[in-house]
């Protein structure tokens, strides 16, 4: 039997880490307040987690950053990957319910 590292079997969804890469641009103005993490050399999947590290604890009012960083890829495994596609499907069809609801006479 496989384990990750981590002493859970691969097959019951226990995650698999490793390091790649990460470019990351913030920008915070009148017209955009984001944050864009894109982790390079890898495709993630559904139940996959990113942390990213060295990034900045603030940016002025104002200001676009852009930088290379390292992100912690949490692979998930098998089980995790089928429960967070099965619970998105259920969670698509509460926005079809809240979509076309009549608007109250006043």
């Amino acid at each position: 039997m496989t384990t990750n590292g981590n002493g859970w079997p691969r097959w019951l969804g226990g995650p698999s880490t490793f390091e790649v890469p990460c470019t990351v641009e913030i920008e915070r103005s009148f017209d955009s307040f984001h944050a864009y993490a894109v982790p390079e050399g890898v495709e993630l999947r559904p139940g996959d987690r990113v942390v990213v590290h060295g990034t900045p604890d603030h940016v002025a009012f104002g200001e676009k950053m852009s930088f290379e960083t390292r992100a912690t890829v949490y692979r998930a495994g098998p089980l995790t990957r089928f429960w967070t596609q099965w619970v998105a499907i259920f969670e698509l069809t509460e926005l079809y319910h809240c979509g076309f609801e009549p608007k109250e006479a006043a």
